[in-house]
């Protein structure tokens, strides 16, 4: 029972049609206006650009009284629409009609065109009946730019830990629009409680600058009365310009630091299958937050797990209501999965990249709490036999790099990951480089089948004093001397961090690019904007809100990887720059990362406290950050939050802009 909607096309990005029509705003207008053409006595229904069938997925169509389906393109003539045969519009004015219903935005031009054929007394309707209103558009033009529909979702909760304190959730983020000519930028924010309904609607509006954002959940449940919510906040960013993606980092924390951790956006499109979910540990409960995207119910078997490379699917047998929230464990699925098996969510387009949370259960209550976020799993590959044959000219080619935090108080964990639906094997490497990008250690996992999930813990290769005291990094690549088959370059993997004294974790997940060569494959090495190679780096650095000395017990870290699929710069050019809330510059720092090394740094020890003090003044919109930025090559970084004592921290991928 997947939804039949176009979202997203790696060739031709994502679709603002099911966004437009979907939109929280609209969803109540969309109900009214069928509604009031049930009652009529007869409807055509004029498609001109096969947008229909979409919208009766998102909404009931049933109850319409309609006597045919029109369109003009004749490759869609015969096709079964609404329940109707397509028919070309040119038989329009034959048909029984009180009422027209034409399924096009800006539709002057449609109604014009097709003027003469509508039957006589036939009352016109068009989705600009639907349209948001211009003060929420950013092209006033042309309805459905995907500019106009620069949105996201975000988990958001405030409430009780059960251990008698607070959980909240701090989405954070930058007005990066600003370098692209964004102007008079405010993002219109709607919350969502659990059972789907807005509870909440605001604007904040940013600074004519690349200025700091901050929605924290405690100061939204006190700014309208909220007691306690667990669901999602609506972002929509009106006068973006560059990019239509709402790009963010969230925190998950707690009033008790156990519950500290941080993940990425939500990834704006809703996709089929989502995968990188890993089972539980014997003690660990994992809770896959399931988000419905859209305006209607996600019914009962549209949802299932299965363990990876295993066909058989476990339904979930409930409706989930339109943008609701529920936490699905795991266990209910999949009773016996455990770490290190890792599961596939089926998704069947209900929902954005959702997030997961691992409670790590102790004395009868919740100990830890973390939070990452599965990736989509693509069902457009198949393998390439070209990509070995490239490896003279790209070298290692596609990496995944991944930190190796410092060994004296971490461990750290590979899990490869399949993340297409055609990926049967996966012939492995993992190489492991000190700081200075010296290779230490490696390990050849063979040729997985997709149902092996093997995991590597570092310290299993770096034995002895080796990397002990600081950091390094590790590399997934492929390994074509046990490859019998090709493979796709959507290479993935799941790194799970453990504090070796209080058990704390967290963990993210990737996927492989081609980094750092002049020449290119199909759209690698990617760039952020332009295209291919992707040469530079432009990082977001989320910081503690309180990242002066003295007010909290946090501390931001960073770890920047300089990986090179050939041979680079030997070092990189590159300059952290901290900004305040509105985006001033209060301090810069250069760092020079060798090639094929990596970095490891905390702010504390970066910027010194007249600097921190500075920037952790907030602006109309939120903090301060820092802008990881280097014109000579593509940097890939981790970022987190971490107690001082070394109790509990946080960590995720970065993004960049």
């Amino acid at each position: 029972m997947a939804l039949d909607i176009n979202t997203f096309s790696n060739v031709k990005g994502g679709f603002p049609f099911f966004k437009a029509a979907g939109h929280p705003a609209v969803a109540p207008n969309v109900r009214a206006l069928l509604d009031r053409l049930s009652n009529a006595d007869s409807l055509a229904v004029y498609d001109p650009f096969g947008f229909a069938a979409a919208l009766s997925e998102l909404y009931p169509f049933d109850a319409l009284p309609i006597t045919g389906m029109f369109v003009q393109d004749l490759s869609a003539l015969g096709n079964q629409v609404l329940g109707h045969n397509t028919q070309p519009v040119t038989y329009l004015g034959a048909a029984p009609a009180s009422h027209l219903l034409v399924v096009a935005f800006d539709s002057d031009k449609v109604v014009r065109d097709i003027a003469h054929l509508i039957p006589e007394g036939a009352e016109v309707i068009t989705l600009d009946a639907l349209r948001l209103p211009e003060n929420r558009l950013t092209n006033h033009r042309r309805y459905l730019d995907p500019l106009n529909f620069a949105t996201n979702f975000a988990f958001f909760r405030d409430a009780p830990d059960g251990r008698g304190g607070r959980l909240h959730t701090r989405v954070a983020t930058a007005n990066y629009w600003h370098r692209y000519g964004g102007a008079n930028v405010t993002l219109w924010l709607s919350l969502i409680d659990e059972q789907g309904e807005v509870v909440a609607e605001w604007d904040l509006e940013l600074p004519d600058s690349p200025g700091g954002v901050t929605i924290d959940s405690a100061e939204v449940c006190d700014r309208f009365g909220i007691e306690q919510i667990t669901g999602q906040l609506f972002i929509h960013a009106i006068g973006a310009k560059g990019h239509d993606i709402v790009k963010y980092a969230l925190d998950t924390y707690g009033d008790d630091y156990r519950d500290l951790s941080c993940t990425h956006d939500a990834n704006a499109w809703p996709a089929d299958f989502f995968a990188g979910l890993p089972a539980p540990k014997p003690d660990e409960r994992v809770l896959l937050w399931i988000q419905n995207s859209h305006p209607c119910p996600i019914p009962a078997g549209a949802v299932g797990l299965n363990l990876m490379g295993d066909p058989a699917v476990a339904m979930l047998d409930r409706e989930i209501a339109p943008f609701a929230t529920y936490a699905l464990d795991a266990a209910d699925l999949l009773p016996d999965a455990r770490w290190p098996q890792q599961i596939e969510v089926v998704a069947g387009k209900h929902f954005v990249r959702p997030r997961y949370e691992i409670e790590v259960n102790g004395n009868g209550q919740v100990d830890r709490r973390r939070t990452a976020h599965v990736n989509v799993e693509r069902t457009d590959l198949e393998p390439d036999p070209r990509i070995a044959e490239i490896g003279n000219l790209m070298g290692k080619g596609f990496i995944l790099p991944a930190p190796i935090l410092p060994r004296d108080s971490f461990r750290s964990i590979a899990l490869p990951t399949p993340m297409s639906t055609t990926q049967m094997t996966l012939p492995l490497s993992a190489l492991f480089y000190d700081a200075g990008g010296v290779e230490i250690g490696r390990h050849d996992f063979g040729e997985l089948a997709r149902s092996d999930s093997v995991m590597l813990d570092a310290d299993d290769i770096l034995d002895g004093d080796r990397l002990r005291d600081v950091a390094g990094h590790m590399e997934l690549i492929y390994d074509f001397g046990v490859a019998t088959r090709g493979v796709d370059g959507w290479l993935h993997g799941l790194f799970r961090y453990e504090a070796r004294d209080s058990g704390h974790a967290a963990e993210t997940s990737f996927g492989a690019h081609i980094f750092n060569t002049v020449l290119t494959w199909q759209n690698e090495p990617q760039s952020y904007s332009g295209d291919p190679p992707g040469l530079s780096t432009r990082l977001y650095l989320r910081t503690d809100p309180a990242m002066a000395v003295d007010i909290q017990d946090l501390d931001t870290f960073c770890q920047l990887i300089y990986p090179a699929s050939t041979p680079g710069h030997e070092t990189s050019d590159t300059q952290l720059i901290l900004h305040d809330g509105v985006g001033r510059t209060v301090a810069e720092e250069t760092l020079r990362i060798p090639c094929g090394g990596s970095v490891h740094f905390r702010l504390s020890e970066t910027f010194d406290a007249k600097a921190r003090t500075a920037a952790a003044q907030t602006g109309p919109s939120g903090g301060g950050y820092v802008l990881i930025r280097d014109t000579s090559c593509r940097l890939f970084g981790y970022h987190g939050l971490i107690a001082r004592d070394g109790s509990a921290f946080s960590l995720d991928h970065m993004f960049g802009f």
